[in-house]
């Protein structure tokens, strides 16, 4: 699409989103294209009834002429039946993290797959994919998952709390990609002998404090990649970087998600590396204010 004249007004549907910087970084880029931008947050924290508002948020939005809208936890799933098509990826991935809307139709995509490999591949662009190990199955993890195979990850192991969801989608991606997947309920079996470490859980939010597995089960030979933002120096970062392993912080998949948001939901073509000086920059600012 093409952007239209005039003012674009794009929104964040999410919970909890009150500090999230997508709304800054998402109006600057704007301004660099001569584009008038706004960016609404819609916090289902602030919402009675969370999930079940997600329908007539949605319907509000193509009312209201919205050019498209951020989907966050915990609606990138929940999302997919109220949509009118979903994009190839969106589709493969069974998730969706950004939802265009034109002509009145609703078409979900999904930019956290790519926004994660765009973060990997500055961060940690020799990081060994022998055998990865992904906390979490839910939205996050399926785009990571897909995103991980597609880099050449040899074994994928999906760890979650809920075994029957990371079985269904180690069944989707071995049917996709070949018998490269494994579902585990016990993180420490899933770490023996990884060689990365994925975190796509909410746990280590702000509003989610702590660790999704104990220190112990670090070592210095295991990269490992953080997807939470808020704090940028999660615990487990802190414990991995403690002992020596390479790491990547959730601010690269945010900037690289942002990205391929803005082009959605605009068709210009952003400049990756000016929106991620910006989000580093935000982040300093909000770190300093407290």
């Amino acid at each position: 699409m093409n952007a239209a004249p005039g003012k674009l007004l794009v929104g964040l549907i999410g919970s909890g989103i009150q500090r999230s910087l997508t709304p800054a970084m998402q109006e600057e880029e704007a301004r660099h294209h001569g584009l008038r931008l706004h960016y609404q947050l819609i916090d289902l924290d602030r919402t009675p009834g969370s999930l079940q508002q997600l329908p007539a948020l949605l319907a509000a939005a193509r009312i209201m002429g919205f050019a498209g809208l951020n989907i966050t936890y915990p609606c990138k799933q929940a999302v997919i039946p109220l949509l009118d098509e979903l994009s190839p990826e969106a589709e493969a991935m069974g998730a969706v993290n950004t939802v265009v809307i034109h002509d009145g139709r609703l078409v979900g995509h999904n930019t956290d797959g790519s926004g994660w490999v765009w973060g990997l591949c500055r961060s940690l662009p020799n990081a060994d994919l022998s055998c990865v190990v992904l906390l979490g199955a839910g939205g996050a993890g399926s785009a990571i998952a897909n995103a991980v195979l597609r880099l050449g990850a040899v074994q994928l192991r999906l760890v979650d709390t809920d075994l029957a969801r990371a079985s269904a989608l180690a069944d989707a991606l071995n049917a996709r990609f070949g018998a490269r997947v494994i579902a585990c309920s016990d993180a420490a079996q899933a770490l023996e002998g990884a060689t990365g470490l994925i975190h796509a859980t909410p746990t280590g939010m702000d509003k989610l404090p702590g660790m999704p597995i104990p220190a112990a089960l670090l070592r210095p030979s295991i990269w490992v990649s953080e997807i939470v933002y808020f704090p940028i120096n999660t615990k487990l970062l802190q414990a991995a970087r403690a002992l020596g392993c390479s790491t990547m912080d959730g601010g690269a998949m945010a900037a690289g998600q942002a990205v391929g948001a803005f082009e959605l939901f605009t068709g210009l073509k952003a400049d990756p590396e000016r929106m991620k000086q910006h989000f580093r920059q935000l982040l300093a600012a909000q770190a300093s204010r407290g």
